[in-house]
């Protein structure tokens, strides 16, 4: 209804001032003017007040919002007085022969106070009450670039946001001291903690869109050390596309802190190895595989081939795949088990996929230390299946998904990828298919991983459990994972290990620590028990042994190794022998096939 009455009440109100302008100004000089009747003012007040709508329609002064105006209204109003009393002025030197100069300045000065001041005076009125409102969740904002000024300029116009910008921060000290939009620069990083004291902050916005992950940990290391709940900008590539509003603030995730910058893709030898190409994904519903499809899918393949044991994780990706995929990319979900061997070759002939990344695989290091057997089963035996397919029906291209853990194992995990890196290296050897294998650490997310397990611990209270205060880690997010593996794919020559440049180790108690202050808790209230190297588990781990390293770089961040190929008869015996041999010997011989440590005719006589 307001709406509705918005339009006419501007246009009386409008009038009104312009009317009263023109009499204000022109009846006191009228017999100096030499203005003989009061019908020559009135002409001249008609013709400024059908000029003023004409050119405020031009300009859209009934169109704006005045409770958010700005230097851009201001000029509008401008031009639309001054045009409205220089048509005035033209109509007079026609008709009446002369221009009433000193009326028409009076007036254009009256009018354009008038008319500007009913504008601004409801910007006032926002004003006073967004004042009132600071009075609750007083936020400090981190950059006084454009993105900061976007953000505070957003919460000062969004009555119905709970923030309200208090100051900003800035490391540039030529902005130091200044204001921005009424918000001072009160300082750098390094008095977060003093401002928020002094300001008594609620709320901390990071709004430093091109940050990198070193410059995010120092910042939040600061902003941990104050009460106040950090929330950081939404990513820069969401907000140009409108995913996100910049009113739309995350939680500062554990991902932010690493340290280290994702790997940038060479789009084209991406391109050029999958677009209008099948590909198909096996474990295309786990955290690894799902993300591969996304990524692969932004390249447009001709064909993408989801194959994975459980039903609806394949369902569930293959209707996400489908919903903003679907008219340009065939998408075929297929239920099937690497272990399969017949089910593997049926799949391969049916689709003649071009190239295959392999996420299927068990992985959990605890879990496959009690289930050795199943664990040489899926990871061994299915890579094997997926692999000989590929060979037989000529696929290009063959992606293992391995770990660091293949690097001197001490777990059955770590072995059978090991193993498996072994086999696709045979393969390559033999086969026109290049087959490569692509190592990297932890994954943060995944299923299985550390970082649901702590945020689970958390939520119930408490403590945190971790194994060893020394424990290290490398860490990477999911979508930098499937990354590397998507340009493993496209640098493939075959045989080689690509490696990502993972930065530093990170110790998992300070991953914790960082979990625990993220979810705004002190580490007195939630507590850390450390309860113990579990079965199979290594203090730190390796991405590359000695024999293995190659000291420069591929391609930016990614490190490629020569796995040396040895014990090809080891792993034979292993395959044909599976059958005969105990769950504590499985996990025996595994672990020594996978060092090297196996003297073969030992080994051969004392498991026949």
């Amino acid at each position: 209804m307001a709406f509705k009455f918005r339009l006419p009440l501007l246009v009386l109100i409008d009038s009104i001032l312009v009317l009263s302008a023109v009499y204000i100004s022109y009846i006191p000089l009228h017999p100096s003017l030499g203005i003989t009747s009061f019908a020559m003012i009135s002409a001249s007040a008609l013709t400024m007040l059908i000029s003023h709508h004409i050119f405020s329609f031009y300009y859209g002064l009934y169109h704006k919002a005045w409770e958010y105006a700005s230097i851009g209204e201001l000029i509008a109003i401008g031009r639309a007085v001054s045009l409205s009393v220089l048509a005035t002025a033209l109509v007079e030197y026609f008709v009446y022969g002369g221009i009433f100069m000193r009326a028409l300045a009076s007036t254009w000065m009256i009018y354009l106070l008038a008319i500007g001041g009913s504008r601004f005076f409801w910007r006032t009125l926002r004003d006073s009450f967004f004042q009132q409102r600071c009075a609750n969740k007083r936020t400090l904002i981190i950059g006084a670039g454009a993105a900061g000024l976007m953000v505070a300029r957003q919460l000062q116009q969004n009555l119905e946001s709970e923030l309200c910008p208090i100051a900003f921060i800035d490391d540039d000290q030529r902005k130091q001291k200044l204001q921005y939009l009424s918000l001072p620069v009160m300082g750098g990083i390094d008095s977060i903690h003093d401002v928020v004291e002094a300001l008594s902050i609620d709320h901390i916005i990071i709004a430093i869109p091109s940050l990198d992950r070193q410059g995010m940990n120092r910042i939040y290391t600061e902003c941990a050390k104050t009460k106040a709940k950090t929330k950081i900008l939404p990513m820069l590539e969401d907000l140009v596309t409108g995913k996100v509003s910049v009113s739309e603030f995350r939680d500062v995730q554990v991902e932010d802190l690493l340290g280290r910058e994702p790997v940038k893709l060479d789009m084209n030898s991406i391109s050029g190895n999958i677009s209008r190409k099948t590909v198909l994904v096996t474990g295309a519903g786990g955290s690894i595989g799902s993300e591969i499809c996304r990524q692969i899918c932004k390249f447009t393949p001709g064909k993408v081939v989801l194959l994975g044991h459980g039903e609806n994780s394949i369902y569930l990706i293959d209707m996400e795949l489908r919903k903003a995929y679907g008219d340009k990319i065939e998408i075929v979900p297929v239920i099937g088990d690497i272990q399969d061997r017949n089910r593997m070759f049926e799949v391969m002939e049916e689709h003649k996929p071009d190239v295959i990344y392999h996420a299927a695989a068990h992985k959990h290091v605890p879990l496959m230390e009690y289930n050795p057997r199943e664990a040489v089963k899926n990871n061994v035996f299915g890579t094997k299946n997926v692999a000989e397919a590929a060979d037989v029906f000529g696929v290009k291209t063959f992606v293992l998904i391995s770990s660091d853990k293949a690097v001197n194992p001490t777990n059955v995990m770590g072995s059978t990828k090991r193993i498996a890196e072994m086999i696709i290296q045979k393969l390559d050897q033999e086969s026109e298919t290049k087959f490569v294998a692509v190592r990297f650490g932890n994954v943060l997310g995944s299923r299985g991983s550390v970082i649901p397990l702590f945020k689970k611990q958390i939520q119930d209270g408490g403590p945190v459990t971790v194994t060893h205060p020394d424990m290290t880690r490398y860490f990477m997010t999911i979508p930098e994972a499937s990354r590397l593996v998507i340009q493993a794919g496209a640098l493939a020559r075959g045989g080689e290990i690509f490696v990502l440049d993972m930065g530093e180790p990170v110790k998992i108690v300070d991953l914790a620590k960082n979990l625990i202050k993220l979810s705004g808790y002190t580490i007195e209230e939630i507590g850390i028990n450390f309860s113990g190297i579990r079965p199979g588990e290594k203090m730190f781990e390796e991405l590359l042994n000695e024999k293995e390293v190659h000291p420069e770089p591929i391609y930016p961040k990614i490190f490629i190794g020569k796995a040396v190929l040895e014990q090809e008869e080891e792993v034979d015996y292993l395959l044909r022998k599976f059958e005969s041999f105990s769950s504590e010997e499985m996990k025996t011989f595994v672990i020594n096939l996978a060092n090297r440590k196996i003297n073969r005719k030992l080994s051969i006589v004392s498991n026949a």
